[in-house]
């Protein structure tokens, strides 16, 4: 497009429903179609997003920057066979990017928990994989919290779609319970990107450059998706760290809820009358839904989350979010 065709509109674009993106991005092929290409455009859009972040005294460390895309088995399958394991079709699997302390004993013990916890909603684990990572690239503050990274894949066990959704959610819920009970806050760094049949999170304390410089993976051509959600973006509620950086499981959102407080109690009282057929008659291991420690966003997306895999389409959740 030149500037004549953005001002009159042109294709599916009308300038009149033009809104600012404040810090987020997507992008989708509307077909379906998957290709690495996507990826690079959503570097651009990240890029073109750098105005939104900030950095630290050492002008190096980000507040957060990451992106979401669909899996991208052709690659997975392939590192996979790599290290000695096969994956499923596709979408008969689970994959979990996960974040754990680099303390070698509480990095086992976390790992341990998480696979447990799949264990015991029928899942089956089928191997890890250390996500290869360049901290060279990071400012000190960063550094010196940077987690140890892994991708971790769960066989669904004849589950696929949103059934084996729900099993992954519960895994991850359950997980996230265990290891506080367990662990406390030794275990803060422990923290579940991402754990789904259909998306993959790659996410950091980066600056928008930094995302793609960290994570090698991105750059690799067999790293194709039909959709890219990014995004970059100062931090408000919350001091910045690893896990707080967006995307999110669900969303990617910016702004502060200033009825944050309220709408967090709301939602712990409701827990006590709960209920939902497709979740299953014991909902213990998914209380607390917003898990402690969490940014107003992280909350948000904890809730929106919850009401999607009890069975109500996205739209419906946001709204009833809204």
């Amino acid at each position: 497009m030149n500037v004549t065709d953005i001002i009159a509109g042109r294709g599916l674009y009308d300038p009149a429903f033009e809104h600012d993106a404040c810090g987020i991005g997507a992008v989708v092929n509307i077909s379906g179609r998957r290709d690495h290409s996507i990826v690079r455009y959503g570097q651009q859009v990240l890029m073109n997003l750098v105005h939104r972040g900030a950095a630290g005294s050492d002008e190096l460390t980000g507040d957060g920057a990451g992106i979401l895309i669909q899996i991208p088995h052709a690659f997975l399958a392939a590192e996979a066979n790599c290290r000695g394991f096969d994956l499923p079709e596709p979408g008969r699997y689970g994959v979990a990017l996960v974040f754990t302390p680099k303390d070698p004993e509480l990095h086992n013990a976390c790992h341990a928990t998480l696979d447990a916890a799949a264990s015991h909603y029928g899942l089956r684990l089928i191997g890890r994989r250390e996500v290869p990572a360049n901290p060279d690239c990071l400012g000190e503050a960063a550094r010196s919290a940077e987690p140890a990274i892994c991708q971790v894949f769960f066989d669904g066990r004849g589950l696929e779609a949103e059934a084996l959704e729900r099993r992954l959610y519960a895994a991850r819920k359950r997980a996230e319970r265990l290891a506080r009970q367990r662990f406390g806050e030794s275990a803060s760094d422990f923290y579940v990107c991402s754990m789904s049949c259909r998306t993959l999170i790659y996410k950091g304390m980066f600056l928008a450059p930094q995302l793609f410089a960290y994570y090698p993976d991105l750059a690799d051509e067999r790293v194709v998706t039909a959709l890219a959600v990014v995004h970059q973006r100062y931090s408000t509620n919350t001091f910045p760290n690893w896990r707080l950086a967006q995307p999110l499981r669900v969303i990617a959102h910016n702004g502060e809820i200033n009825t944050l407080k309220g709408n967090a109690n709301w939602m712990r009282a409701r827990e006590r009358s709960m209920a939902c057929p497709e979740l299953g008659d014991d909902l213990e291991d998914l209380f607390p839904v917003l898990q402690p420690g969490g940014s107003d966003s992280a909350c948000f997306d904890n809730a929106v989350e919850l009401l999607v895999r009890a069975g109500r389409s996205l739209p419906h959740a946001m709204m009833m979010m809204i």
